[in-house]
C-alpha cells in the first residue's frame, strides 16, 4: 500500500520506523531482533536506508595497493523484501543519487517493482567519504529532483532506452526529504522551499523531514510550506539524544540546533544512561505535542536504539 493511502485511510496518527541495513557479515536476524519489539505498535511502514559504496585501498602481497569499492551496508532491496514477507508490513526503501548511474537506478527500481514495493524515498545522498562536496557518478544524477523525475518517468512507462515502447508502468509513491532548519547547502530557507516546491510539482507525494528537536521550527516549516502552495503530507522525522557526544555530533553532521533547555539538561548528566533518560523524556513530550498538532505520522529514526524508541512510543501511542 502507498504511504499516501495509509495516511488517507487512517483515523489517527500513525507510527513508522527507520532502520539501517546491517553491516556486511551480519544476517537478517539482526534486523528482526531490532524490529521485533517495535512491531507491537503496528507501524504503517518501515523505512530502510541506502548507503553508497566507499573507496578503500587494500594492500597486495607485493606491497602495492589496490583501489576497491566497498559497500559496508548492502542489502536494502533484499531487506525490504524480507520485512514485507516476515512482518506483512510495507517497506519504504531509500534511493539515492550518490554512487549510482541512471541505469543502475532504473534496474533497482525495476527490481523493487517486481517485488511489489509501492514506495520510495528519493534523496540525493551525502558526499563521498573523501569528497569535499557531492559529486555524481558519471551518467548519474546530481540532484534529487532529477532522481525523482526518473521515478516519475517509470511510473509513466518511460525508460532510459528510447527503443522501449509501451513499457510497463510502475506505481511508486514518491517521497522526498524536507528540512525544517533548511538544507545546509541552501543559502536560505526561502530558496530551500522553492527547491521543495519544484519537487512537489515534479511528482513528490509526501515529505519526510530531517530530525529536529524544537517543534516550533517544524510548525513554522509546515506553515511556510502551506503558504507556498505545498499541500502534500509532511511527516516529522524524530530521533532521541542519548549521549553528551551527540550535542556536538548532530549539529555538525546534520546541521540541526539543539534547544538550550535540552542541551543544559544533557550536560548535567553524569552517565550516558542519564542522558538517555533525559533524551527519552524530551522525545516523549515532543511526540505528544506533534500528535496534538495533528501530524499524520510520527516517524522515528531507530538507528540502533530500538529500546529507547519503544519506551517513547509506548507513552505516546
Amino acid at each position: 500500500m502507498k504511504v499516501t493511502d495509509h495516511i488517507q485511510q487512517a483515523d489517527k496518527t500513525l507510527v513508522s520506523f527507520e532502520i539501517l541495513p546491517p553491516l556486511k557479515g551480519r544476517d537478517i536476524n539482526s534486523i528482526y531482533n531490532h524490529l521485533n519489539p517495535l512491531m507491537e505498535f503496528k507501524p504503517a511502514w518501515i523505512n530502510v536506508t541506502y548507503h553508497r559504496s566507499e573507496t578503500a585501498f587494500k594492500k597486495r602481497k607485493d606491497g602495492s595497493f589496490e583501489k576497491v569499492e566497498v559497500r559496508k551496508r548492502p542489502g536494502t532491496v533484499g531487506i525490504c523484501a524480507a520485512i514485507m514477507n516476515h512482518y506483512k508490513v510495507d517497506a519504504v526503501p531509500h534511493i539515492i543519487c550518490g554512487g549510482f548511474t541512471m541505469r543502475e537506478t532504473e534496474d533497482a527500481l525495476i527490481d523493487l517493482n517486481f517485488l511489489g514495493i509501492d514506495n520510495v524515498l528519493a534523496l540525493r545522498g551525502d558526499a563521498g567519504k573523501n569528497e569535499a562536496s557531492f559529486e555524481p557518478e558519471p551518467e548519474g544524477h546530481r540532484y534529487a529532483i532529477d532522481l525523482l523525475k526518473q521515478v516519475a518517468n517509470l511510473n509513466n512507462g518511460i525508460y532510459l532506452d528510447d527503443d522501449i515502447r509501451d513499457g510497463g508502468k510502475t506505481k511508486f509513491c514518491i517521497g522526498v526529504a524536507g528540512y525544517p532548519e533548511k538544507h545546509f547547502e541552501a543559502p536560505n530557507l526561502a530558496t530551500d522551499m522553492q527547491h521543495l516546491k519544484d519537487k512537489v510539482d515534479a511528482g513528490a507525494e509526501y515529505i519526510m523531514t530531517q530530525m529536529f528537536f524544537d517543534n516550533s521550527k517544524f510548525f513554522s516549516y509546515v506553515q511556510m510550506c502551506r503558504d507556498n502552495g505545498i499541500h502534500i503530507p509532511i511527516i516529522p522525522g524524530l530521533k532521541p539524544i542519548t549521549s553528551k557526544k551527540q550535542l556536538s555530533v548532530l549539529p555538525r553532521i546534520f546541521n540541526v540546533d539543539i534547544p538550550t533547555e535540552l542541551s543544559s539538561e544533557i550536560l548535567k548528566c553524569k552517565t550516558d544512561e542519564d542522558c538517555e533518560k533525559v533524551g527519552t523524556e524530551w522525545l516523549i513530550q515532543q511526540s505528544k505535542e506533534l500528535k496534538a498538532f495533528g501530524v499524520p505520522v510520527l516517524h522515528y529514526y531507530t538507528l540502533g536504539k530500538p529500546k529507547v524508541i519503544w519506551n517513547v512510543v509506548k507513552e505516546v501511542m
